[in-house]
């Protein structure tokens, strides 16, 4: 091992080091709480795992305030029994069922190396990769859905359809559409899972889109109906 990736290590140590300090001896009321009482967050916050947008750093969230769900471009996939092995999914389902949250909110970000992906692969590019493609895959229905196929129109199974509205090059060039557009598609994803269309029917659980924007720190959340992306304002 390096001398410079020792020196990462040890920046990581020393922050362990300072919430032990924070919250283990200056104010262990709360970290007293969630071993004794365990943890009941009221937010499922599913997000990607890119480096530059930590959701607790991000929210300024406290130990027990947030359940974490992070993948590549922050997809959901659609409810489904088969397959015997998956962490999204399972982590979705001990939030709603076990834990008990709220909210579930879905945060996305500018520049996302996940949609980068899927947008070079659609521009025919074949990416060299074992699994990120197979998964950013998911995105591309919302792509066709919300941004190439506004008008609704059946999507034949092959994805052969002839493109209007936004064309490829286009949609390339600005990525921050396919992204929240990706948004869009893992909340109506989240609305397939059965617990969820239920507790929603209930009003006891809610749906939220984020859209997070790297260059000015700015947030966009989706309206009511999760249908369009406003500017969070002060």
């Amino acid at each position: 091992m390096t001398h410079a990736h020792d020196d990462v290590l040890e920046h990581l140590l020393a922050g362990i080091k300072g919430f032990q300090e924070r919250f283990y001896q200056q104010n262990p009321e709360r970290m007293r709480e969630l071993t004794e009482q365990g943890q009941k967050p009221k937010v499922l916050l599913i997000a990607c795992s890119d480096s530059r947008v930590d959701p607790a750093i991000l929210t300024g969230a406290a130990p027990g305030d947030l359940f974490v769900v992070r993948n590549v471009a922050n997809l959901v996939p659609p409810y489904k029994l088969e397959g015997s092995h998956d962490g999204a999914r399972a982590a979705i389902e001990y939030a709603v069922r076990d834990l008990g949250v709220n909210h579930i909110v879905v945060l996305g970000h500018a520049y996302c190396g996940g949609i980068k992906a899927l947008l070079a692969t659609l521009s025919g590019k074949r990416l060299e990769r074992d699994f990120v493609g197979s998964w950013v895959s998911m995105a591309l229905d919302a792509c066709f859905r919300y941004i190439l196929n506004p008008g609704g129109k059946e999507i034949p199974p092959s994805g052969d359809m002839e493109v209007n509205e936004v064309d490829m090059g286009t949609l390339c060039q600005h990525q921050h559409l396919a992204e929240r557009a990706a948004i869009r598609g893992s909340l109506a994803n989240l609305a397939t899972y059965p617990w969820i269309k239920s507790r929603m029917t209930e009003g006891t659980l809610s749906l939220h889109g984020w859209w997070f924007d790297l260059e000015t720190g700015d947030l966009w959340a989706t309206d009511a109906d999760n249908t369009t992306f406003l500017p969070v304002l002060d």
